[in-house]
């Protein structure tokens, strides 16, 4: 590593290798090659006067690239696509007339970014049904440990952990969705020329429409597409950028929702994430444990959430056939807004399957709340064995309300239950009161509908995917 100069955060400390081989100028130049290999074979087969020798010779240097050959030519010609095309063309002699015979520089530049967002997209699909295995892992082994629920933060009637673990893997099986349906739709720009015409081919086959039709065809086929862009000017719509991006934006949102949630269960002392022996929380406080690989999820999110906005403004402001303002823009966007997602799911697959869950604290904070969200099944107990149901009200009323000054201005325990059991007009014994506190009388349906969502929504989702399944993933810092 250069230390002299900037090296971006997403490839030094945050996103896996993988995806930083998947942006890589050896892939992308590659991949520029392949795209003029498959252009020179179509057009050989389709009968223009390429021979063997020059395929062969093409074939030959698909990997070989001299970047600092290229890097010369670059800065002498101002142009990444002709330094390119020159550099190929001196590793292929023999090849060099009719490499990028009748393209635009866009056939090799949007070709290649549809099939590294293609590539991208598959190995976020991967980190993506880890996540979701990891996550019905954790739902499964938590779907009957009671926990405290909460609306606006504030104690509510209770769920179980496997439950609200659900909640998170339902928001990633919609965003799975919205994956699945940008890659099925994703298509190669083609072969169209300068402005989407296809002029230039059509003097290349002397007029014969029906071959620049199957030229696209043929390179569609080759390259591993179904289909080419039905029309474009000289750039595919920059609106499948905005369809891709809003694909990662959307995981972002869920991991950080998630993220979210672990941050306060850490707070409460509900949850740790992964911590090592040697770990340090902070440079100050040597006690600290902070949650630190989920705020880095949040933080990753929040940078893919607004780098949507890029791809959005650009589909927004092409001008007529294309214009290059998206370009400096494309570079930077695109590629960063899969390395970051790359990194949140990879920590996300981290903490769901390394974290400690600490039941016996959710019981704790359990037991502090169940008084008064036992005070409905006491009233109505009360009732049945002959009480004033509004007598009864006013007198919970009465308690809850001097307990919770006491609760809150001197730090008291919660003693309502005591005395409710000491009031007369309940009428209620210590083996009453154990009856009407069972926490499982206020779980309600939770155990059942992790159950039923396990096997009935995530569980055929895994096994369609199952080759997807126990992704590795590291976590770098």
């Amino acid at each position: 590593m250069d230390h002299g100069s900037y090296q971006n955060p997403l490839c030094a400390r945050y996103s896996g290798k993988e995806m930083q081989r998947i942006f890589s100028d050896d892939v992308k130049f590659s991949t520029w090659r392949k795209l003029w290999l498959a252009l020179a074979e179509s057009e050989q087969e389709l009968g223009l006067a390429i021979t063997d020798e020059q395929i062969t010779e093409m074939r030959a240097h698909l990997y070989d690239i001299d970047y600092e050959k290229a890097a010369a030519y670059e800065h002498a010609l101002r142009h990444d696509v002709m330094a390119h095309i020159r550099t190929f063309g001196d590793a292929c002699p023999s090849a060099k007339a009719i490499i990028h015979l009748g393209a635009t520089s866009c056939y090799v530049g949007d070709n290649t970014d549809i099939i590294l967002m293609r590539e991208g997209l598959l190995r976020i699909k991967k980190l993506l049904i880890s996540t979701l295995e990891s996550l019905g892992n954790f739902a499964k082994k938590y779907k009957d440990t009671p926990t405290l629920a909460y609306t606006h933060f504030q104690a509510a009637q209770p769920t179980t952990l496997g439950k609200r673990a659900t909640l998170w893997a339902q928001d990633l099986l919609l965003d799975l969705a919205q994956l699945d349906f940008a890659l099925s739709n994703l298509k190669l720009l083609g072969c169209k020329g300068t402005t989407g015409t296809g002029a230039s081919f059509l003097e290349l086959f002397d007029g014969d429409r029906e071959k620049v039709k199957l030229l696209e065809q043929k390179i569609a086929e080759k390259m591993g597409f179904s289909a080419s862009m039905a029309v474009s000017g000289q750039t595919y719509t920059r609106k499948v950028d905005y369809f891709v991006l809003s694909v990662l934006s959307g995981i972002a949102q869920s991991a950080s929702k998630a993220a979210g949630d672990l941050r306060l269960m850490a707070h409460l002392k509900e949850f740790d994430e992964p911590f090592e022996a040697a770990q340090v929380g902070s440079s100050a406080m040597a006690y600290k444990r902070n949650p630190m690989r989920c705020e880095r999820m949040a933080s990753l999110a929040r940078y893919v959430i607004v780098d949507c906005q890029n791809p959005a403004i650009t589909a927004a402001t092409q001008w007529l056939e294309r214009t290059l303002d998206d370009s400096a823009n494309r570079r930077i966007s695109i590629p960063e807004a899969f390395l970051a997602t790359d990194g949140i799911l990879s920590l996300y697959i981290n903490v769901i399957s390394n974290g400690t869950a600490y039941p016996n604290v959710m019981k704790k904070h359990l037991d502090e709340e169940l008084p008064f969200m036992a005070t409905e099944n006491i009233l109505m107990e009360c009732v049945k064995r002959g009480g004033d149901r509004q007598a009864l009200h006013e007198a919970i009323r009465e308690h809850s309300v001097a307990v919770t000054k006491e609760i809150k201005l001197h730090g008291r325990e919660n003693d309502l239950l005591d005395r409710i059991l000491a009031d007369e007009r309940f009428g209620l014994t210590k083996e009453d009161l154990t009856k009407l506190l069972n926490v499982n009388e206020f779980i309600g349906m939770a155990p059942e509908q992790t159950e039923a969502f396990l096997k009935e929504e995530l569980a055929p989702v895994l096994a369609a995917n199952s080759e997807l399944c126990g992704t590795q993933i590291s976590i770098n810092v």
